[in-house]
């Protein structure tokens, strides 16, 4: 039973009434914290502009987690300054915050119902029991569950749970919602339909959203920007686009989605351009800021071109060791003098057979960057 209707029901009359509170910013100005001489966060500065949403994201132990727990109120900041609306809240303690958080586990209690568990907030401040039970069914249409509200926890889905936990998050309309790790109890397609929600909310109510993942398709999907989180400290922050396609190190362009990670020689720059060689090709790219001499390159898997034949003239030649057809896509190893390659190609229903010929081209327009820090 999955009644996973789609955040249509945004248009639900209290949609207008839940954007009177004004979104409010975040920012972090070299902010540390430690665990004894372990450093979580080390000296961390970034903004979150009202009605933003910002992505933390990085390899467990990176920070992320700890940097959300901070905005929360959770963590307290060993060092520097937290201001949300431009309010120092360094000092204050989660509850005089105004900031909801959406936890991994969803954290509703089994015991209550639906309703019960949204309005517990309300209540608990002292709202009346008939106004907090009206906010909880005001914010459950606005996540699609108008009719369950009687029902238990544990008679949900999965998905249903986790808008029951972002509808409980939003009753309060906090100034800004902080999401850990929200889609990691869910399966693939259902994580796919849920972060869409998770975003169209967020757009429609105007939300300031920090939101915390490990899962880099998931950051590029529902992200305004993305912070890049590695060893407690932030690689690179940027739009999505711009750290895929951009990115500042070889831990970003190996760690945002699949990239081939090569070396090649820059020959000479002229403007904001390069001629950089690789194996026998040369390629005109943005030279980013390095100079002649060896570089490092990312290659994106689908901007490596395989033809099935041998291998002409300013082209390498390479041979197919593994192919593996996953229904819209061909995933191939293939070896070159370049080093093995891992290829994806689009659209084509025959794989290339393991242990065939092929000539290997790189197109710059989808996805080769030089590496300015390598």
């Amino acid at each position: 039973m999955n009644q996973m209707s789609h955040v249509s029901s945004l248009s639900v009359p209290g949609a207008t009434r839940a954007t009177r509170k004004e979104a409010a910013s975040v920012e972090f100005r070299n902010v540390t914290k430690r665990y004894g001489k372990v450093t979580a966060v080390d000296s961390v500065s970034f903004s979150i502009a009202p009605g933003e949403l910002v992505t933390l994201l990085g390899p467990s132990g990176c920070g992320k987690t700890t940097t959300l727990r901070m905005i929360a109120g959770l963590e307290m900041a060993s060092e520097g300054q937290i201001l949300i609306g431009n309010r120092d809240v360094t000092n204050l303690s989660a509850a005089d915050r105004d900031v909801s958080m959406v936890f991994q586990s969803y954290a509703l209690f089994p015991h209550m119902s639906v309703l019960e568990n949204v309005a517990y907030g309300p209540s608990v401040q002292g709202v009346p029991k008939k106004d907090a039970q009206a906010m909880a069914m005001e914010k459950l249409g606005l996540v699609g569950l108008t009719g369950l509200e009687k029902r238990a926890p544990s008679e949900l889905s999965g998905g249903q749970q986790q808008r029951v936990a972002v509808a409980r998050a939003l009753v309060l309309e906090p100034q800004v919602l902080l999401f850990d790790e929200p889609l990691s109890n869910l399966d693939a397609k259902l994580r796919r339909r849920v972060r869409e929600d998770i975003r169209e909310l967020q757009q429609s109510l105007n939300l300031t959203v920090a939101y915390v993942t490990h899962d880099q398709e998931e950051a590029l999907a529902v992200s305004d920007r993305i912070i890049v989180m590695s060893n407690a400290r932030i690689a690179q922050t940027g739009a999505p686009r711009e750290l895929y396609e951009e990115p500042a190190d070889l831990f970003v362009a190996d760690f945002i989605g699949d990239a081939n990670i090569l070396d090649g020689t820059l020959l000479d720059r002229e403007g904001t351009e390069a001629r950089v060689r690789i194996g026998g090709m040369v390629l005109t790219l943005p030279h980013r800021g390095a100079n002649p001499g060896p570089v490092k390159l990312a290659v994106r898997p689908d901007a490596v071109l395989l033809e099935e034949g041998p291998a002409g003239d300013g082209v390498l030649a390479g041979t197919v060791r593994k192919a593996s057809y996953l229904g819209t896509q061909v995933e191939y190893d293939v070896e070159s003098p370049i080093g093995t390659l891992f290829v994806v190609q689009y659209g084509r229903k025959e794989p290339i057979a393991p242990g065939t010929p092929v000539s290997v081209t790189l197109t710059r327009q989808r996805g080769v960057a030089l590496i300015p820090n390598a």
